[in-house]
């Protein structure tokens, strides 16, 4: 009887970070796991101009600005941080709702697992947190990591 070694686990990790603490747990849990599994992580960080913007025109060059330095800011940090893990992490910067994008890159990745930090928001346990909705949607296994 032969079997296969190393491929019941997950081939594709999709994880999402905002830059909380939270989330930059769940990368690096991710990292991990990927590292363990050989699997390809993909770290998804997802953007919005605010409100606010939108309301003032003069703001919105200021506004690109700071999200662009963010953007590559969390880029630096994704990439030390999967150097220190031993393994390559595919940066995908995006725009628009956190939850439709992270279900769309899953989906376009055919992902195996999807990780995410759990909400520090206290409305959330009333309206439904992003992990929550990630796993209603019940398309992949979904990690919430504290």
């Amino acid at each position: 009887m032969s079997f296969e070694l190393g491929t019941d686990g997950p081939r594709v990790i999709v994880v999402g970070v905002d830059g909380s603490d939270r989330s930059m747990r769940a990368g690096a849990y991710a990292a991990g796991l990927a590292r363990r599994e050989r699997a390809r992580l993909v770290v998804v960080y997802v953007t919005g101009a605010p409100v606010a913007s939108r309301l003032i025109p003069d703001a919105a060059g200021a506004v690109e600005q700071a999200l662009a330095e963010a953007t590559e800011d969390m880029r630096r940090q994704v990439e030390a941080g999967a150097a220190h893990a031993g393994i390559t992490a595919e940066f995908v910067a995006v725009r628009g709702d956190p939850y439709q994008e992270l279900v769309r890159v899953a989906d376009e990745l055919r992902a195996d697992a999807v990780v995410v930090g759990s909400s520090s928001r206290f409305g959330h346990r009333f309206v439904g947190s992003l992990a929550v909705r990630l796993v209603k949607a019940g398309r992949w296994p979904v990690t919430v990591v504290p």
